[in-house]
């Protein structure tokens, strides 16, 4: 155990200045009593908040005081940004740490919550994220010590390290999902049919992947080397139908570096050789993620374009979410011996509005570039445009495309490419 006396978090958050730039973990593990303690504070002006992602309420960016400037939006700050009272720093998030480690981004203050320590180290549990470069250059490190915060292995903090120590023991936040619609469940059945016995895949949270995890059950020896993985993961490893036997590195091992679950996922993290969490400047680094063969990655988007541009953080110019890990996997994927890389979504949305489109709306943000797109998937098929002119690649997006919205595709495509079209 450290030396270092624990104090209440109105005191550890003495340390921040006017002006700092704050870190906080992310997704299930936000340290809402250092934020709480901070927000109390009505001497600080201009803190600038970074994360991913964040769970429960987020005061930091709500009333103008402070800004928050998220690598990530969640629906906790969606409304802040779209009225400028918070931003967006659009990163792969791969780069995030980058930001961090060559001061590209200030980091005064990293603020996480991590586990009970073991041999004077403690873990960052469910959110390694790009905690670990903030903790390499922040001025204050300060650490919720939290017994919920599962010990998982991976990228371990001595405890010595922290500028100050704060008793927690708040529950992570948990997360449940709704069923896969007959949509997703069609979805998942035809990305399964591209994923091979032995491959090593990447995938994301949430109906449509915990679809194509139940289509991948009959499957054998499965890898899992993903920035995040959740329940519909959890299932294939304990069927044994994830093993990490065939993967060329960390063999036999679950890498990842941040979840968000049930309950049961971070139990299953806890203690477990099995379990790898890391820095995200492995989990997404494109060349350590190329080295398994097999690898297939699995993404979603927002709507993609007859040329292929995919658009998966904004709608038109309202920032939706973020660009994610999605190039990171999409760029290591298809350099893996034996890669895909698989951008899945519904043909409409809930609304019934195409999500295959002639341009991206105004404003849209390209997260995978038409140069990177290799297979896409929606619930009426499977095409790779990997090799394809933009004329192929259109008749190739048609084909997926909802059936009332061919038609429409055809025509603007024959205006796009003229006489030739067909």
């Amino acid at each position: 155990m450290s030396t270092k006396p624990f104090i209440s978090a109105q005191e550890a958050v003495r340390v921040v200045r006017s002006g700092d730039h704050i870190h906080l973990s992310s997704i299930a593990s936000v340290p809402h009593i250092l934020i709480e303690a901070l927000c109390a504070r009505e001497d600080l002006k201009d803190l600038h908040f970074h994360h991913f992602h964040t769970e429960g309420p987020a005061p930091y960016a709500a009333g103008g005081r402070f800004f928050d400037q998220g690598f990530f939006v969640g629906p906790n700050v969606r409304a802040h940004v779209g009225e400028g009272l918070a931003d967006y720093i659009p990163a792969n998030l791969f780069e995030s740490q980058l930001m961090y480690r060559t001061g590209a981004l200030p980091c005064d203050v990293a603020m996480v919550q991590v586990s009970e320590p073991v041999d004077g180290m403690v873990s960052l549990g469910t959110s390694v994220d790009c905690s670990v470069a903030a903790l390499e250059v922040a001025r204050e490190r300060i650490a919720v010590v939290n017994p919920n915060v599962p010990f998982a292995y991976g990228d371990l903090i001595p405890l010595e390290r922290f500028t100050a120590l704060v008793r927690g023991d708040s529950p992570l936040i948990t997360k449940t999902y709704s069923e896969p619609s007959a949509i997703d469940e069609e979805i998942g059945r035809h990305c399964a049919e591209l994923i091979p016995d032995g491959a090593c895949l990447q995938m994301g949270i949430g109906a449509m992947p915990n679809a194509i995890c139940a289509c991948l059950d009959g499957h054998k020896h499965l890898g899992l080397h993903t920035e995040m993985f959740s329940d519909g993961a959890l299932a294939l490893i304990r069927k044994g139908v994830i093993d990490g036997s065939c993967k060329a590195i960390d063999q036999g091992k679950i890498v990842a570096s941040f979840l968000l679950g049930s309950q049961a996922v971070y139990d299953f993290i806890g203690r477990n050789p099995a379990v790898q969490m890391r820095d995200i400047a492995y989990t997404n680094d494109p060349r350590v993620i190329s080295r398994n063969p097999g690898m297939v990655s699995i993404n979603s988007a927002i709507e993609i374009d007859l040329t292929g541009q995919v658009c998966a953080d904004s709608i038109g110019e309202r920032i939706y979410s973020g660009a994610g890990g999605q190039l990171d996997f999409v760029r290591g994927a298809k350099l893996s011996k034996g890669g895909k890389a698989i951008i899945a979504l519904a043909a409409r949305t809930g609304k019934g509005l195409p999500k295959i489109v002639p341009t991206l709306k105004g404003g849209a943000g390209v997260v995978t570039p038409r140069a990177d797109v290799q297979w896409v998937v929606t619930e009426y098929g499977a095409v790779n445009l990997y090799g394809k002119s933009l004329q192929e690649r259109a008749r190739l997006l048609i084909s997926i495309a909802h059936p009332e919205d061919r038609e429409s595709l055809e025509r603007a495509a024959f205006a796009r490419f003229g006489a030739h079209w067909r």
